[in-house]
């Protein structure tokens, strides 16, 4: 009898103090308003599939919510391209208990969403304009709209802000330089002299005869370098797991090429450096040590951008919402908690 009337106390609790801190000026909402469903009809838990309009016509993409709050919407945009929200899981162990409202979402072309075929889809500019409608289908606005981006969804995060910036209250951009070539330099000059000279010898063979489907090629990267620079863990967790075995190959090497080793595919000239500085939401920068990205050059992206600031991970890699929780996850919270009763600076 206790344990029934604790538990939710408890919940209660957690949810409370973290909308409190949100919402310093009015009364924090409630358990049940925070969980509350926002559609009438047959509940869905929060998945909702959205309309798309391209060019070649009308497909849908996932999306699933968690929670209400009204001044605070994250949508969390995955990496690949055309991997899955499946391994941003994890922060549902975080936000929810902050009070935070969080969107995941598949984008076109990924494994819950429609995966079309044309191939004239696969743009920077077409996937900006499918967040936006992503935002409206959502009712994000300026007043509590957060876009964060991990990877490839960094890239989609900043040029959707260069655009549409006035829809934003915040942006965070995790684990993603502002240039892809120079991605490209890191990973050729600085990661790739931090392998076996013998291995990356036998890496570098099979790619210049383009034997991308070489079981051996993934054999030596898993261990000489996804391990070491993507997700440092010993044992990969399910949603991880999940999201590689579920990734669109066909999209994913068309714009980042045929693996995380570097960049060859449509995507191998983006470069925004000379334009951070037109960036004037807030914005948190994230890098970690062991990224497949250049910690250095993403402090630096920091100081370029109107109102910036740099988040260091120091156990992290690409993925640090996984191997570097406890220093992640604090300073994004304390990010979005700073920027909603503006005392950010």
């Amino acid at each position: 009898m206790h344990k029934k009337i604790w538990i939710p106390a408890l919940l209660f609790m957690l949810i409370s103090c973290g909308l409190m801190s949100c919402h310093p000026s009015s009364q924090p909402l409630t358990v049940q308003e925070y969980f509350a469903p926002q559609d009438s009809g047959v509940q869905t838990a929060g998945i909702k599939m959205i309309p798309i309009q391209t060019s070649v016509g009308t497909f849908h993409v996932w999306t699933k919510r968690m929670g209400n709050n009204p001044t605070i919407k994250v949508l969390l945009l995955h990496g690949g391209p055309a991997m899955t929200h499946e391994y941003l899981e994890c922060f549902e162990s975080f936000f929810p208990k902050e009070g935070f409202e969080m969107i995941e979402y598949d984008q076109l072309g990924s494994y819950y969403s429609d995966q079309p075929t044309d191939s004239s889809l696969w743009t920077l500019p077409r996937f900006v304009e499918e967040v936006e409608q992503v935002r409206k289908a959502l009712g994000l606005n300026k007043d509590n709209f957060y876009l964060l981006g991990n990877s490839w969804g960094g890239i989609l995060a900043m040029q959707y802000a260069l655009k549409y910036q006035q829809n934003l209250k915040g942006l965070i951009i995790c684990n993603m330089m502002s240039s892809c070539p120079d991605y490209g330099k890191y990973a050729d000059q600085v990661l790739a002299k931090q392998m076996d000279p013998k291995v990356l010898d036998t890496i570098r063979a099979i790619e210049a005869r383009g034997d991308f489907k070489n079981p051996k090629y993934m054999q030596l990267l898993l261990p000489n370098f996804y391990k070491q620079h993507l997700c440092r863990l010993a044992e990969w967790p399910d949603p991880v797991n999940r999201a590689f075995k579920h990734v669109n190959e066909t999209i994913y090497t068309m714009m980042q090429g045929p693996s995380e080793f570097g960049i060859a595919g449509r995507l191998a000239n983006w470069d925004i450096k000379d334009r951070l500085k037109e960036i004037a939401v807030p914005t948190l920068v994230v890098g970690a040590k062991y990224d497949t990205m250049d910690p250095d050059h993403m402090s630096w992206m920091s100081k370029q951008v109107q109102h910036g600031r740099y988040l260091y991970c120091p156990n992290g890699s690409h993925l640090a919402m996984w191997d570097d929780q406890q220093h992640f996850y604090p300073g994004v919270i304390s990010f979005i908690k700073e920027v909603d009763n503006g005392s950010f600076k």
